[in-house]
């Protein structure tokens, strides 16, 4: 009979026991009320409370929240877009009782906030200024919340718009907008790249020509220089000027002749080539530049007798070499 009533009450003695310690996590706050009143905050720890009068009420997190609410509403030029605003908040410690006691539900409270601060300003805006100056609606959303939670013992660490999406149709329309803007760059950009490719490829060729042109004068130049020392030679040994000048049109034909020889990919072509072909050549050349004289003074003459003065010319003529056309007349 003993036995059976000490049993109960050893059990009676350790649930008892147990119920008056407990445990309160790291970063966490315990409320514990006697008789529905608030009694104490216990912190982090082993804690201790009378059995069957005390209890805890409930226990606050102080860890930093995040609650990530969204917004849908409309901007200035007639734009639904839907945005994504993430809060980061925390319940000051030495704010517990009003956290726990004057707020039935944070979170809640948090998003209608972020609500009527989110439709307040974005209307305000169009949408590439929603896109620009998202930071200015995270900072009005903080102020406001600061403002109004900090009464119940939150604290709002940060605000961020972490996401604007706008209606899809209207996506598409501003793709397609970036895709030709990008479009008009790159042709533009392509457009430049062959107009300086053409200017040096027409700076080449002039710079060529010039060069080509220069090359030829000099040629000319040295052509002549030695077919007057050729006539000087010919002239010290008795070879008049006449005789010296089919001489070397002769040895230039065939000069000419034997280097057509020489190339292998040449066409044929079909020349004179016999002795007095230079000579021919070079008669039939004088007989020209003759004719063109006569032309010429008739010409002169029959203006003279119209009366007709010719024009004084501003450059020097050609000097002419009348002596040779005189000799081989």
């Amino acid at each position: 009979m003993g036995y059976a009533i000490v049993v109960p009450i050893l059990l009676l003695g350790l649930f008892i026991i147990l119920g008056a310690f407990f445990t309160v996590k790291q970063q966490t706050a315990a409320i514990i009320e006697r008789f529905g009143r608030f009694q104490s905050m216990r912190n982090s720890g082993l804690q201790f409370k009378i059995p069957f009068i005390d209890r805890i009420a409930g226990r606050i997190n102080l860890k930093i929240q995040q609650l990530d609410v969204i917004v849908e509403t409309k901007t200035k030029d007639d734009v639904f877009v839907r945005l994504k605003i993430s809060v980061q908040f925390q319940v000051l410690k030495l704010k517990v009782y009003d956290a726990f006691y004057k707020l039935e539900h944070p979170h809640d409270q948090i998003t209608s906030y972020v609500f009527d601060v989110v439709r307040a300003e974005v209307p305000k805006m169009k949408l590439d200024d929603v896109f620009e100056r998202k930071d200015d609606i995270a900072i009005a959303v903080k102020a406001e919340l600061n403002q109004a939670m900090s009464e119940y013992g939150y604290d709002i660490i940060k605000t961020l718009v972490t996401d604007i999406d706008p209606d899809i149709q209207v996506k598409a329309a501003m793709n397609r907008i970036n895709a030709a803007e990008r479009e008009k760059v790159a042709a533009e950009f392509e457009a430049e790249a062959e107009r300086i490719k053409i200017v040096a490829k027409a700076r080449a060729e002039a710079e060529s020509k010039r060069l080509q042109g220069q090359g030829i004068a000099d040629q000319r130049r040295e052509i002549a220089r030695g077919l007057e020392e050729s006539v000087d030679v010919l002239n010290n040994v008795g070879i008049n000027s006449q005789e010296a000048s089919a001489l070397i049109v002769v040895t230039q034909h065939y000069d000419t002749l034997q280097s057509i020889g020489e190339e292998t990919n040449t066409n044929l072509i079909l020349l004179p080539n016999s002795p007095q072909a230079g000579s021919n050549m070079l008669n039939d050349m004088i007989a020209s530049f003759v004719a063109s004289n006569q032309i010429g003074e008739e010409m002169k003459k029959q203006n003279l007798k119209k009366g007709i003065v010719p024009k004084k010319r501003t450059k020097p003529e050609t000097p002419e070499r009348p002596e040779e056309g005189e000799d081989l007349s």
